[in-house]
């Protein structure tokens, strides 16, 4: 795994490069905002993770950067009293967000959670019919990661997106908490980050919901379902 770490705080890189290198993570820290936007242009990667309060460049500017050329899965630092941070991170693009301070475990943990799921499309052998999910609007290909709207192609959909709609769509009408599709979906267990959940349904909404057809239904007090019917 090639992993890209654009972290000011030396001693933050310091305390988590021991556990990249046990994890066999070949992992390239910089330190400056900037610096890091042009690094990533330089070279394919797994994995970013960037800190929001860098200098030269926020982290905010380089998520919104990477988004507009890239599908790579991306995880924000953010100061755990910056719940509006968080949220804007995950409007943005990011996948994922970690609170500071964080313990590598955890970082890891995430980090691994994310990956997982694109690792594990990237290397499906299955049969063409058992890789093709059609519905009355959708086609979607877990092989290609393509979902195609009334034969019309959805760009820009970042890979938890297509993670979440996926599997909401394998399951339809039937309804998830935010806790079962944390852990479905990102692969770890709740830990209170539901808005995880709402803001990438947000998001999905954006992208494929009509007036005449929202897909994507809240069920109050309980969580989220995909139905065409209603």
């Amino acid at each position: 795994m090639k992993l890209l770490m654009i972290e000011d705080n030396v001693s933050v890189c310091t305390m988590i490069e021991m556990f990249f290198m046990k994890e066999k993570i070949d992992a390239t820290f910089v330190h400056d905002g900037l610096e890091g936007f042009e690094t990533f242009g330089k070279d394919d990667w797994d994995i970013v993770i960037i800190d929001l309060m860098l200098p030269s460049m926020d982290g905010m500017t380089i998520c919104h950067k990477i988004r507009e050329t890239s599908d790579v899965p991306i995880i924000i630092l953010t100061a755990k009293e910056s719940e509006s941070d968080q949220v804007l991170g995950l409007e943005i693009g990011a996948d994922d967000y970690v609170t500071k301070p964080f313990s590598p475990l955890t970082l890891m943990a995430r980090i691994k959670a994310v990956t997982r799921r694109k690792g594990q499309s990237q290397s499906v052998k299955a049969a063409e019919d058992d890789d093709i999910l059609e519905t009355t609007y959708f086609k979607i290909s877990k092989k290609t990661r393509e979902i195609y709207y009334e034969g019309k192609l959805l760009e820009a959909l970042t890979p938890k997106e297509f993670d979440l709609l996926y599997f909401l769509m394998q399951h339809p009408r039937q309804v998830f908490s935010r806790e079962q599709l944390l852990e479905q979906v990102w692969g770890y267990q709740f830990y209170g980050d539901e808005r995880t959940v709402d803001v990438h349904i947000k998001r999905l909404r954006k992208k494929i919901a009509t007036e005449e057809h929202p897909f994507l239904h809240t069920i109050w007090g309980v969580g989220y379902k995909f139905d065409e019917t209603e």
